[in-house]
């Protein structure tokens, strides 16, 4: 597989070699989604709660008597049938919302996405990405002269310069490929690779 290399103006100058292992696999969708959805699922805290009949706030008085209303008996009125009563099912702060994924699975998953990416035209490598001082305006500039308003960059190294220069900027981020997840390969429009990124992504996910 060959990668685009693009210049500080967003054009194609030359081809980069990419390995197939991890940018020429065929596209598996039920896979792909399994991955993105269980990265949800992983990400969710359980900071929910709802009570039950037994902890909503209740008199344990009977209501009214057993017989002779014409209305359905009732023993209490934290009953799930009464308003202000507890839920059935609550849910609970404990709740554990994990989905397994076996590491094989992940990096097929990943190498899916990456390959899919790519056939797209979505996935390009630049020679490197710095900027001289930890502004955002210098970075905005650079991405905005290459024609990108949506980008994911996969730098082999982010120095505290590109860091705090990206953090700010709406519709950027700047990782390295260990922090590579695919919920943000999915979303952002284009990735941006660095040459030596190719590499790691390889021992990775190949």
């Amino acid at each position: 597989m060959q990668l685009e290399l693009l210049n500080e103006q967003g054009q194609a100058t030359a081809k980069v070699d990419a390995p197939d292992t991890v940018f020429g696999r065929d596209y598996n969708e039920a896979l792909v989604h399994q991955v993105v959805v269980a990265y949800q699922a992983n990400a969710r805290q359980g900071t929910r709660a709802q009570k039950d009949r037994g902890t909503v706030k209740h008199s344990t008085k009977k209501p009214f008597r057993q017989k002779g209303t014409g209305r359905a008996r009732a023993g209490m009125t934290s009953s799930p049938l009464w308003r202000g009563g507890g839920r059935t099912f609550p849910s609970s702060p404990h709740e554990n919302f994990s989905h397994k994924v076996n590491k094989k699975m992940y990096r097929a998953g990943m190498a899916s996405i990456l390959s899919q990416l790519a056939r797209e035209g979505r996935l390009a490598v630049v020679d490197s990405v710095s900027v001289d001082a930890p502004k955002t305006k210098l970075l905005a500039s650079k991405i905005k002269a290459m024609g990108l308003d949506s980008v994911l960059v996969i730098a082999d190294q982010v120095d505290e310069n590109l860091m705090l220069a990206s953090r700010n900027l709406a519709g950027v981020l700047v990782i390295e490929p260990r922090y590579a997840d695919p919920l943000s390969l999915v979303h952002y429009k284009k990735v941006l690779l660095t040459k030596a990124a190719i590499g790691q992504l390889e021992e990775m996910f190949a």
